[in-house]
């Protein structure tokens, strides 16, 4: 039971408010209390952008692999969608990917970022988001080492 609330300068410590017991909210009609929808073991329990953000891992582990060393102190991200002011040269098309070379007076390193949204609009399944994925990480890597694409990763563009 909740009493009225008390006039400015009365005792608040006379205000008494129901009990909230736990355990009758979590265990319903008793039928035990509520568990996952998925177990962990299923792939929906992950959901699209935990995949991505594993796609995108999975994809950069295998191109540490080809190029070593040139990829120290690079930083991978992922951002929902662009902002939206582009970049100058960016004109016509949604970018889906963007290099931000390093700036050692700020501290910040080279940093290539992934757009998800755009890239899932512009994928069928899951192997169409993982091979444009690579696309996009193997254009920019391309862009801030100065070398061709292909050079990068030989299966570029198949």
């Amino acid at each position: 039971m909740t009493e009225e609330p008390p006039a400015a300068g009365h005792d608040l410590s006379r205000v008494v408010l129901p009990s909230r017991r736990g355990s009758a909210r979590r265990d319903r009609r008793g039928r035990g209390l509520r568990g996952p929808l998925l177990p962990p073991t299923l792939p929906g329990w992950r959901t699209r952008g935990e995949r991505f953000d594993e796609t995108l891992l999975s994809t950069v582990e295998r191109l540490e692999k080809h190029l070593g060393s040139d990829l120290d102190g690079v930083e991978f991200a992922v951002e929902e969608v662009p902002p939206s002011a582009p970049a100058p040269w960016e004109t016509g098309a949604v970018p889906l990917g963007r290099y931000f070379p390093a700036d050692p007076a700020a501290g910040l390193s080279h940093r290539i970022v992934v757009y998800r949204r755009p890239v899932v609009g512009r994928s069928a399944d899951s192997e169409d988001i993982a091979a444009l994925v690579r696309d996009v990480l193997v254009e920019q890597l391309a862009q801030m080492l100065g070398r061709d694409p292909e050079d990068i990763d030989p299966t570029y563009r198949d």
